[in-house]
């Protein structure tokens, strides 16, 4: 599926038809460059979840977990991760295997980690500055 998104008014509608085409499926993996929006698009799917709590992107503390009427949501942050040994530390298994949400931004650290079955997310900024966006299964 992919999606043209023009302004951050359609974000509620994006976000809905992204987690309409998963299924049951609950891991996200989020690609593209450096300001392509994944922090932005993932709030709005957290929004659509009904997180309650303040959301932002956790660089620094690799995984922040938000609180929804579904359970527990979590969001990653890999970037400024140096190998997968930092994963395995995190104890990733619990949160990838817990059938909560998972968003994962720069997943493409952990590569060799990631569950065949997760949906990924490719963000790419157009000339015009609109985003591409690209769900695969």
């Amino acid at each position: 599926m992919v999606i043209r998104l023009a302004s951050l008014s359609e974000l509620p509608d994006v976000a809905a038809r992204i987690l309409a085409a998963a299924d049951e499926r609950r891991i996200f993996l989020f690609y593209g460059e450096m300001g392509a929006g994944k922090t932005t698009l993932i709030k709005a799917l957290c929004a659509h979840l009904g997180v309650v709590d303040a959301t932002s992107s956790p660089t620094f503390a690799i995984v922040n977990e938000y609180t929804s009427p579904q359970g527990p949501v979590y969001h990653f942050d890999f970037y400024r991760i140096k190998s997968q040994q930092e994963a395995f530390d995190l104890g990733y298994e619990d949160y990838f295997y817990s059938h909560r949400y998972c968003f994962v931004e720069w997943p493409e650290k952990i590569a060799g980690l990631l569950p065949a079955d997760a949906v990924s997310v490719q963000i790419t900024v157009q000339p015009d500055g609109s985003r591409r966006v690209e769900v695969e299964d």
